[in-house]
Formats: structure tokens, C-alpha cells, sequence
């Protein structure tokens, strides 16, 4: 096989989502038919996830200065293509009831997703910048998608100013870094950050302002006050993409980064992220404590999650830091896939806004006994309790925590744990409670119902599977080499 034949199976997915989403703006151009659209989307990401088998029989190849395909990038690559099947199954429920143009919405997801494989991919600040502003700006127009409620404007408006001005930080990050050192590639700045040369300071101060721009898009403290009225108003759909699509990119791209590229001397940089992963530790469990809305709280849940996740980084060399990202995400993503496929099912058969308030879920178990039962292992994941896979990656956390010595932030991880199980346990209790005096939001029946509704019982299934018995998960971490870069 030449060289070009090589290169060209490695990025087969990203070569089959690129064909999928010429597909789609062809057949829109041609007939707009809702149905048709969401199948066409969903067979070019099944082709692309099968694409990945290929994709291994050449791991581990540089393509061009820009990118590396090797198992780490083909682990994170089919957990963003699994997500992004999954919030397409939501969208055509969802959308399906949307009094406008809905084809639009899925060539912006495939971008979006394509967005992220470029940035899992990554090894070099040019393709970092590409693949973080090709995931981001269709998520713009993906969460005002619902632009005549005037909630969901408002959140994508907020959305882009302040993705902008993290966008422009990470420009002058890497300005600072490339006047420093002459280089755009990650691993070429390993040695310059060790030699103590006299340009440490600025190449320092560079990588500072690129974790300023990355903790934006993380929603880590202090960067996270647009994540509960972001989620709260973009449509349930784009709310599960924004949470797992673009935080799962971002994360490994971020390992990756400290990987290839580790600050050496720069112990304050490891300190100051220990500082904002406490932070966002203590700080997301404890405002998610006041909240009736439930798609605001799953907002402040996940900076908790991805402040105790920030550990794993903090850690450095840990020999675990690399699997715990892996299992801790796969983890994350299925539960918050699962929680809001509920709030997505249950909103979608109505125009306005979703259902967010709690109120709306109260009694849903004489409703909706199904959709129930998958938010209460949802619940009990998130919160971490044994027999879920929310408890596998809880355990890894504190794992990697106790075997760096970073004893303040296991304290951290199990106090916002203790936190985050009351207002966990509360959602829980309302589903079982006596149906409400106020509006309830029962969803109607038809396919799009009832294909996310299989789908979040599949994933319901596999939480407590992999919660039960995670030596399948795990094995399939360990053995994608995503120890190695």
C-alpha cells in the first residue's frame, strides 16, 4: 500500500463524514424530507464508526505536520461518533414537531462532529485552532437552532461573544508560544520548555492563555457562567451534544497536549489547574444545589464531573492519568446521553421551551415508567454509586488521585460527591411523587419517540452493565494504546 492509499484509510472517518455531509446538502437541495435526511446522517456516521477497524490495520501514522492517527485518536473518535448517533436519534424526535427548516440542523452536527475528530487528531497548534473553530461555530447556530423562543437565541448570542473572546485567547496564546520557540508542533515544545532557556517565560505565559481558551470550552471555574443558561436554552438535542461531543474533543485534545508537549518546569501551571479543578469541584455541586431546573443542574453537574475528570491531568505522569480520561469520559458520556434523551423525549413533541422544570418531571413514573426508570440510573450513575458505570470512573478518579499524592483533591472529589448525591437523589424523588397540580409534558407517540426511547433504554442497559461488569470497558481502553502517544 502507498503512501497516499495510507493516509487516505486513516481518515476515512473524517473522509466519510466530509462525503455524508455533501450527501445531505445535495438531497436538501434537491427535496426536503425530514426522515430522509436524519437516515442519510445516521448511515455516513455507522460508516465512519465502521471505518475505525480500517483505520487500526495502519495505527499509528503521522498525516502530514498536522495529525496523528493512532489508537488514542481511534478510541476518542468512536466514543464522538457513538454520542453524535445518539443525538441525531434525539434530533429527528425532537425536531420533528419544529414549525421551520429542520434538514439544516444535521449538516451542522456533522460538521461539528468532524470539528472534534480533527481536534482528537491533532498534534500541531494550526490543526488545534481548525478543528476547535469547525467544532464550534455550527454549535453557534446549533443551540439558537430554536431561534423564534427567544431563550434559545439568547443562549447561542452568548454562546459565540464569549467563544469568541476564548477563541481570541487562544490565538495570543500561540502567538506567544511560536514567537517563543519557532514551532507550532506539540511534541517540538517539549524540549524547549526543559532546556530553561531565556524565552521560558513568554512559551509559559502562551500555554497559560491556551488553557485560559480550553477551560472556556470545558465550562471549568472561573470560565463556566455561560454553561446553565446555554444548556437551559438550547434545544435537548444540541444540550447532549454540547456536553458530550465537545467536552469529550476538548479533553482529549487537552491530554494530548500535556502529553506531547508537558510543561516541565512550570509547577505553578499543574498547581493552578489543581486550584480550578477544586474549584469547579465544590463550586458546580454547590450552585447545582438551588436549581428547579433540570437541564441548569445537569449544566453545573458536569463542571464538577469535568473538575474531578482535571485531576487526571493535574496527575501528569501518573501511569493511570491516560485510562482514567478514557474510562471516566465513556462513563460520562453514556449517563449524559441518557439524562438528557429523558428531557429530550419528554420536551420534544411541544413547541416553546423544553421541558426544564422539575415540575414537569414530577409523577413521570405513572406517566412514563420507562423514561423514569432510565433518568433514576442516570441519577445514580452521576451521583457514583456502586453498580453503575458512574461509580467505575468516580473509582478511577480517586485512583489516580491517591497514586499521584494529590490527597486535596480526593478530599475534593469525595466532598462534591457527598454534595452532588443530594440534589441527585431529589430529581429521583420527584419522578416517583404523586402527579402535580401544574402543566405536565407527556410526550406523544411515534417512531421518533419510539426510536430514542429504545435507545435510551440501550443506554440505560449499558450503564449498569459496564457498572456491573467493567472489565470489557476497561479492557477496551487499555487495549487501544491510549497509554502511548
Amino acid at each position: 500500500m502507498n503512501q497516499f492509499s495510507t493516509h487516505l484509510l486513516a481518515l476515512a472517518p473524517l473522509v466519510a463524514l466530509c462525503a455524508t455531509i455533501v450527501a445531505v446538502v445535495f438531497a436538501i437541495a434537491f427535496r426536503r424530507q425530514h426522515f430522509a435526511t436524519a437516515t442519510m446522517t445516521v448511515i455516513g456516521l455507522n460508516v465512519a464508526l465502521l471505518s475505525l477497524l480500517g483505520v487500526l490495520r495502519v495505527t499509528p501514522i503521522q498525516v502530514t505536520p498536522l495529525f496523528i492517527i493512532d489508537n488514542y485518536s481511534v478510541l476518542f473518535f468512536a466514543i464522538v461518533l457513538v454520542a453524535s448517533l445518539a443525538c441525531t436519534t434525539l434530533a429527528h424526535a425532537y425536531l420533528s414537531t419544529l414549525p421551520d427548516r429542520r434538514e439544516e440542523f444535521y449538516i451542522l452536527l456533522l460538521c461539528s462532529a468532524g470539528g472534534a475528530m480533527a481536534l482528537i487528531a491533532s498534534r500541531h497548534l494550526a490543526s488545534l485552532f481548525i478543528g476547535l473553530e469547525l467544532l464550534s461555530v455550527p454549535l453557534y447556530g446549533m443551540v439558537a437552532y430554536a431561534y423564534r423562543d427567544r431563550i434559545s437565541l439568547e443562549a447561542g448570542l452568548k454562546y459565540m461573544i464569549l467563544s469568541g473572546a476564548a477563541s481570541a485567547f487562544l490565538l495570543f496564546g500561540m502567538a506567544l508560544i511560536y514567537g517563543a520557540s519557532g514551532t507550532l508542533v506539540y511534541a517540538d515544545l517539549a524540549a524547549l520548555t526543559s532546556d530553561g532557556g531565556g524565552h521560558q517565560s513568554w512559551l509559559l505565559m502562551g500555554m497559560g492563555m491556551m488553557v485560559v481558551a480550553l477551560a472556556f470550552k470545558l465550562s471549568l471555574v472561573p470560565f463556566h457562567l455561560w454553561t446553565p443558561d446555554v444548556y437551559e436554552g438550547a434545544p435537548g438535542p444540541v444540550s447532549a451534544f454540547l456536553a458530550t461531543v465537545s467536552k469529550v474533543a476538548v479533553f482529549a485534545l487537552l491530554l494530548r497536549f500535556f502529553t506531547l508537549a508537558p510543561p516541565a518546569d512550570s509547577s505553578w501551571l499543574l498547581t493552578l489547574l489543581g486550584v480550578v479543578a477544586f474549584a469547579s469541584m465544590m463550586i458546580g455541586n454547590l450552585l447545582a444545589l438551588r436549581q428547579n431546573n433540570i437541564k441548569r443542574l445537569l449544566g453545573y453537574s458536569s463542571i464538577a464531573h469535568l473538575g474531578y475528570l482535571l485531576t487526571a491531568i493535574v496527575a501528569g505522569g501518573s501511569g493511570l492519568a491516560a485510562e482514567t480520561v478514557g474510562v471516566y469520559l465513556a462513563t460520562y458520556v453514556a449517563t449524559t446521553l441518557g439524562a438528557f434523551g429523558v428531557v429530550t423525549l419528554v420536551s420534544s413533541p411541544y413547541s416553546g421551551t423544553d421541558a426544564g422544570a422539575l415540575h414537569h418531571y414530577r409523577g413521570l413514573f405513572w406517566r412514563r415508567p420507562y423514561l423514569a426508570a432510565v433518568m433514576t440510573v442516570m441519577m445514580l450513575s452521576l451521583a457514583g454509586i456502586p453498580m453503575t458505570a458512574g461509580f467505575v470512573g468516580k473509582f478511577y478518579a480517586i485512583a489516580v488521585g491517591v497514586e499521584s499524592g494529590l490527597w486535596w483533591l480526593v478530599g475534593g472529589i469525595v466532598a462534591g460527591s457527598a454534595i452532588g448525591l443530594y440534589y441527585y437523589l431529589r430529581v429521583m424523588v420527584i419522578l416517583y411523587l404523586d402527579q402535580p397540580g401544574e402543566s405536565r409534558r407527556d410526550a406523544v407517540s411515534g417512531w421518533g419517540q419510539q426510536s430514542g426511547g429504545i435507545m435510551v433504554i440501550l443506554i440505560a442497559l449499558a450503564v449498569l452493565f459496564f457498572g456491573i461488569f467493567p472489565a470489557p470497558l476497561i479492557k477496551f481502553v487499555t487495549a487501544a494504546g491510549i497509554g502511548g502517544f
